[in-house]
């Protein structure tokens, strides 16, 4: 199985102030007004809000450590170009954003980000401060599809309190360890069946999602809104993309470095070759669960991710093991929201925390709670 990745960093000041100058970013690298530029080992992608901008891998890769190779070198080449400009910051949500700081991307494509403005209004959290590491994972065919469609649904509540990284909103604890995902459920209430709350429901058939979009498209259209009748439109925690064969998985916050991110994916991998029949399907169960570990992250059911790390134990790979003790030591000590919370309680300090976390995503070191380095 193939595995690539899409990592969002927020873009600052070397004080981390919020710098939305992704379009010239872009523009430096490739000479021209783009939304997109090869950098070595990686593309740089623009993302809606203008204080992000997404690194993604050259290519899919057979190994976990193939992929970390890709994307850090793409993340040390840009602290090195413009290390002097901008400094680069993981996490779900920037912590400090205020909504005027950021801007809506304004060259290309504005007749899709017109429509999501007037149908679901852009200036809100959900849209213009979230960060996410997406993974995607290819699939051989419409049986395997579903398969692991229906195994990634089971572990959505797990993976977003392993990985719960925003527990700050515009310089403030919002009480929350997940305020991405918490803002971003909310973000298309007027067609509730885009995110679907995040779960959507077990899956039977290819046709069977293909109806979940066409109902998506029909209340779209219903609203002036065929320009946004795509696959990508859907918002589930996990999604189909049949036009390039994967299953993308969207729940995840961003982490403090791409250590961190490779560290997920290796869970996930060894978990999917396991044997999960056993873990709820139910959905209104799935939804119950993924609001505690909003709320709460690994805190929420510290039992049960133990368990699945047993499981992804017994089934990793050679090159997923190393990975591994990261997530162990996650979910004991607690997922990063619940160590950066930690550390703003007993510093009151989030300007340090912040550098922080800045700091490991250039040096490729994970977060620990405590002022240690």
């Amino acid at each position: 199985m193939l595995i690539g990745t899409e990592h969002e960093y927020s873009i600052n000041s070397p004080e981390l102030s919020p710098r939305p100058e992704s379009d010239l970013i872009l523009a430096e690298l490739a000479g021209i007004r783009t939304s997109q530029a090869p950098f070595g080992s990686v593309h740089l992608t623009k993302e809606l809000q203008k204080t992000v901008i997404e690194v993604v891998p050259d290519h899919p890769a057979p190994t976990i450590r193939e992929l970390e190779a890709m994307v850090f070198r793409g993340v040390d080449a840009f602290s090195r170009k413009f290390g002097g400009r901008y400094r680069l910051l993981g996490l779900g949500m920037h912590p400090t954003l205020h909504l005027p700081e950021t801007a809506v991307w304004d060259q290309e494509e504005q007749e899709y980000y017109a429509v999501y403005d007037r149908i679901f209004g852009l200036s809100q959290h959900g849209w213009l401060n979230i960060q996410s590491l997406q993974v995607n994972l290819s699939y051989d065919d419409d049986s395997s599809m579903v398969a692991l469609f229906n195994s990634l649904r089971s572990l959505l509540p797990y993976l977003a309190a392993v990985s719960a990284a925003s527990p700050f909103v515009e310089g403030a604890v919002s009480g929350s360890m997940d305020s991405r995902l918490l803002f971003y459920r909310e973000n298309q209430r007027q067609i509730p069946g885009i995110c679907n709350g995040i779960v959507p429901g077990l899956l039977h058939s290819r046709e069977e999602y293909c109806s979940w979009l066409g109902d998506m498209y029909r209340e779209l259209r219903l609203r002036d809104g065929s320009v946004l009748c795509e696959e990508w439109v859907a918002s589930y925690g996990v999604i189909i993309r049949f036009s390039r064969p994967c299953v993308e998985l969207k729940v995840m916050d961003e982490q403090e470095c791409v250590r961190s991110d490779m560290s997920l994916c290796a869970f996930i991998r060894a978990l999917l070759r396991a044997d999960l029949t056993g873990l709820e399907s139910d959905r209104g169960a799935l939804l119950e669960l993924t609001g505690q570990a909003i709320a709460r992250g690994t805190a929420a059911f510290r039992p049960e991710l133990l368990r699945l790390y047993r499981i992804a134990e017994r089934h990793a790979t050679p090159d997923e093991r190393p990975y591994l003790p990261l997530i162990r030591e996650r979910i004991e000590g607690g997922c990063l929201a619940e160590l950066v919370t930690e550390d703003w309680r007993d510093s009151r300090d989030l300007s340090m925390i912040m550098a922080k976390t800045a700091s490991c995503l250039v040096t490729n070191t994970p977060y620990r709670s405590g002022f240690r380095g």
